[in-house]
């Protein structure tokens, strides 16, 4: 009879765990150097949901991100991006210029350039968006200069990253 209780209690205790909902915390950045525009064209792709409650927290209440946004969205959204997102061409700081956004499904897409740049040796990242309100977040980098990809994988105690070009 406690062989059946334990092996109740394994079993009540394993469905338990794959019972509770785990939800991943997680945005992907892809950046793109187009050397004969002389940018670096990025595109950062965030979840709706935890964009919307950062910035509620961060900035104003009320706001609603979607059908109906107020237009303080894309002022407090280039602030937010342009704050958390810094980035390092060949060792000197760069300034973002934050184009816009679109929405797709559940992801916001945001649309952001750096301009007059002639090429690539090192790039450093430093991407902390969303990790104010998730530690648990992670924030995929993906560069491409010329032929070289290279990646990143940035997390809460790991925010900052440099990868070098020849």
């Amino acid at each position: 009879m406690k062989q059946l209780n334990y092996l109740f209690l394994v079993v009540v205790f394993s469905v338990m765990a794959f019972a509770v909902p785990h939800k991943y915390y997680v945005s992907i950045t892809e950046i793109d150097f187009v050397e004969k525009e002389q940018s670096v064209q990025i595109i950062s792709r965030i979840f709706i949901d935890d964009l919307e409650k950062l910035m509620r927290q961060r900035f104003d209440n009320t706001l609603r991100l979607g059908k109906n946004e107020s237009s303080e969205v894309d002022f407090y959204l280039a602030k937010y991006l342009q704050e958390k997102m810094r980035i390092e061409i060949n060792g000197a700081p760069v300034q973002l210029k934050v184009l816009g956004k679109q929405y797709d499904d559940d992801l916001a897409i945001c649309f952001i350039e750096i301009l007059n740049v002639n090429t690539i040796k090192s790039f450093q990242i430093s991407n902390q968006v969303l990790m104010d309100v998730y530690p648990e977040q992670q924030n995929i980098v993906r560069v491409k200069v010329g032929g070289n990809k290279k990646s990143l994988i940035l997390t809460y105690q790991n925010d900052k990253g440099l990868l070098k070009f020849n």
